[in-house]
């Protein structure tokens, strides 16, 4: 599929998002980018197994994704799309950084196996920081939601 908007080919795989976010293993997760309407939106996912290696101290014998990365989660799906949005310019590759979380709802545990769609939508950019209102749904079911301020880092 190529969105005709960005001319980017989509969905996005992981070796695509590693040239537009500094995160590695065990810290990446954005596992694929399936939606991106330039400035205005991204759909991703996480695909959570039980490989990941938070699991083995949250909890054990019951491991539940971590809420702060749920949130890590669509921060950087945040990124993605800043990072996509700002390729129509190729001096820009602005690298921003969560400052603040508001309005941050966990409505239901995140276990492996389940598949975390990110969906994110970009409010304003104001003087190199972003305002984002994000969501996480499981099968179709908000999981958690924010809204996160990211500002540009300033080297």
């Amino acid at each position: 599929m190529n969105d005709s908007n960005a001319g980017t080919m989509l969905p996005l795989d992981v070796r695509r998002i590693f040239d537009l976010l500094p995160h590695r293993y065990p810290f990446l997760l954005v596992d694929r980018v399936t939606a991106f309407e330039p400035g205005k939106r991204l759909t991703a996912i996480k695909n959570v197994t039980i490989n990941e290696p938070f699991f083995q101290g949250h909890f054990p014998g019951n491991p539940v994704m971590p809420g702060v990365l749920i949130i890590e989660a669509l921060a950087q799906a945040s990124g993605v799309l800043v990072q996509l949005s700002a390729q129509a310019d190729p001096n820009a590759q602005p690298l921003f950084y969560l400052v603040k979380v508001d309005k941050a709802r966990f409505s239901r545990i995140v276990a492996p196996g389940d598949q975390l769609v990110l969906q994110v939508e970009q409010k304003r950019m104001i003087r190199k920081m972003g305002q984002f209102w994000c969501q996480a749904l499981v099968d179709g079911e908000v999981v958690a939601e924010a809204e996160i301020l990211c500002a540009e880092r300033n080297d």
